[in-house]
């Protein structure tokens, strides 16, 4: 088996060092079996992937190695897994394969999910600690925060629901709240609200917090408090309660350098009352998992994100198992609520959970109307309607939403860089006229190149390449030099030194207090501008066209999304669907229909047990 392994490793099907991890394992085992080695290397394959396990049950007696979109050399044979039975059995009789709770390199459920027990640890211990904080609800004083949330919202009335209202309420009331939405659907104006009324509980004496994966969703959390702040009439104690800086996750906890461990951990919590973490779904399980545990069993945690958009790049689908099926609240908690908000909050049928009683769905979109041909192109797409999707792109009745097909065997790439030097021609325009950082970001933001890939004819790598050549042309003439005014950059891993996170974008501009030597200047999270040396700057790529997982925490005024015209096993609903969100105004798109329909009829999948330690779902999950 080791042979063959290494044989698809030599053709890139698979990663040295899944093999090597299989070899690791075969000799602590002391035994070469071949469903050892097959076994190891999936579950390593796995987390690269995304999965948190392997699921043994869903690929036992089919061919695994190579997957199905992939293909291998004549000469390389494939690999059929052993039948389920054989398998786990093989694998129990093994002293490196232990059940849940022992110490064993490898981890084997009862349902036949394989796990790095790193892993599955991670998953534990996150369903555990979320379980325990949903059962606990918090004693508070209803008619203070029944007056709180007339003033902050105003009287309740009306036919339909008020779900932000109920959001904001259920976020003090639990010790958990999970809140998820589309975007427009106001998850991030209520964060004051809600630290607002935990404020006003508490007399003012509040230590809270505010949490983003990433160094650009941190800023926009951070600017959506400080703008509802203003806008608000908040008692000062209150308001003094509320902070007006975000920070990634990472840096919250503190990380060690050298270490996946962080100063705040179970043992250290983060010394907060309740925290707040934006863009949940771009947080993986491992990340997730530390955060949890850094958190006080006291306080309170409210997560906000979209459960349909990408899950993180590492393994899980975290916000995704979280939401489960949400059935709804039980008869006590939306007897509360009502009480509490004058609403009438609907009890589900059958028998609620405690995570069921913390959870609410916005499903009111105040920025895309019913007509809005964005709105209706992600509700068609989320729902799998391939049909209908490519029915609205191609009616050209929707003035928001634009369409153009290409195909594998012509040149769209010229046409293609023609639209996008067009789109960014206010940009340019504003950079020429010799535009101050706030005004060069303001018009950066209004249009983006978004690709389904990183490589390819219509990557994100190629589309920069070949943008950036036309553009350095155009601005420096035959300079060699890869900076010129106007340059965009995408930073791509944290600098804690610099206060520069992976997600930070950042555009070159002559600085008068350098002589006119270009710096790169970035937006802080209190709204002021950083210059900084091209040469001092972490890693970074060029940021006119960027991967759709790369824009996960933004939004442009306009969007162009390049889908590749051959099959592709990154297209996915949740690809297209946060792709068409990252638009508030106009979304064009170009692909191939077939590869369209194809993704829209396609749900990204991750093997994961938390959802089924959490609601007792199946183990094979959404994201």
């Amino acid at each position: 088996m080791l042979e063959r392994l290494a044989a698809l490793r030599a053709v890139g099907l698979l990663a040295d060092l899944d093999v090597q991890f299989a070899r690791l394992i075969a000799r602590l085992a002391g035994s070469d079996a071949p469903e050892l080695l097959l076994a190891a290397c999936l579950a390593s394959r796995a987390t690269a992937a995304g999965h948190v396990c392997v699921d043994l049950a869903a690929v036992a007696g089919g061919v695994v190695l190579p997957e199905a979109d992939e293909e291998a050399p004549a000469d390389v044979s494939a690999i059929v897994a052993p039948s389920f039975e054989a398998w786990t059995a093989a694998l129990r009789a093994t002293g490196v394969v232990g059940a849940p709770g022992e110490r064993c390199p490898l981890v084997l459920d009862a349902s036949g999910r394989l796990y790095l027990h790193r892993y599955w640890a991670y998953e534990h211990e996150l369903a555990q600690d979320l379980a325990a904080r949903a059962a606990a609800a918090e004693p508070v004083d209803e008619e203070r925060l029944r007056a709180d949330l007339a003033r902050l919202f105003g009287p309740a009335g009306g036919d339909a629901v008020d779900w932000q209202r109920i959001a904001t309420a259920l976020a003090v009331l639990r010790r958990l709240c999970v809140i998820s939405g589309g975007p427009g659907t106001g998850k991030t104006s209520i964060v004051v609200r809600i630290l607002a009324l935990l404020a006003a509980q508490a007399g003012g004496r509040l230590r809270a917090g505010l949490a983003a994966p990433t160094g650009k969703a941190a800023a926009r959390l951070a600017e959506a408090v400080r703008t509802a702040k203003r806008r608000l009439a908040l008692d000062a104690v209150v308001a003094a309660a509320i902070p007006e800086e975000a920070a990634t996750i990472h840096r919250l906890l503190g990380p060690r350098s050298g270490s996946v461990s962080f100063r705040h951990d179970r043992a250290n919590p983060l010394p907060l009352d309740v925290l707040v973490v934006d863009e949940a779904s771009m947080v993986d399980l491992a990340l997730m998992a530390k955060l949890v545990a850094a958190l006080p069993p006291e306080a309170r945690l409210v997560v906000l994100g979209d459960r349909d958009q990408l899950a993180s790049v590492e393994a899980g689908a975290v916000l995704g198992d979280l939401c489960g099926p949400a059935p709804g609240f039980s008869a006590a908690v939306a007897h509360r609520l009502t009480a509490v908000t004058g609403v009438p909050v609907p009890a589900a049928a059958g028998r609620p959970s405690a995570l069921g009683d913390s959870i609410v769905l916005l499903d009111r979109s105040w920025r895309f109307g019913a007509e809005s041909g964005i709105g209706r192109l992600a509700a068609a797409i989320n729902r799998g309607d391939a049909a209908g999707a490519l029915a609205l792109l191609a009616d050209g009745r929707c003035p928001d939403v634009g369409w153009r097909p290409i195909s594998a065997d012509g040149d769209f790439r010229p046409a293609l860089e023609e639209r996008a030097l067009a789109g960014f021609e206010p940009y340019i325009a504003r950079i020429g006229a010799g535009a101050d950082p706030a005004a060069a970001l303001a018009a950066f933001a209004a249009f983006r190149v978004l690709c389904a890939h990183r490589g390819g004819p219509a990557g994100a790598e190629t589309l920069n390449r070949r943008l950036e050549a036309r553009l350095r042309a155009r601005w420096s003439g035959s300079g060699r030099s890869p900076w010129y005014p106007g340059r965009p950059v995408l930073v791509t891993e944290n600098d804690y030194e610099l206060r520069l996170f992976n997600g930070d974008v950042g555009i070159a501009l002559p600085d008068p207090a350098a002589g006119g030597a270009l710096r790169v200047a970035f937006e802080a999270a209190d709204g002021a501008f950083r210059r900084v040396p091209p040469a001092r700057l972490p890693a970074h790529e060029p940021a006119w066209a960027m991967t759709v997982h790369k824009s996960q925490g933004s939004e442009f005024d306009a969007v162009l999304l390049v889908l590749p015209a051959e099959p592709s096993r990154v297209m996915t609903r949740e690809l297209l669907y946060t792709a068409v969100t990252r638009a508030r105004r106009r979304v064009e798109v170009w692909g191939e229909a077939e590869q369209l329909r194809a993704a829209v009829e396609r749900p990204l999948v991750r093997s994961s047990g938390l959802r089924d330690a959490l609601w007792g779902a199946p183990g094979e999950t959404r994201a």
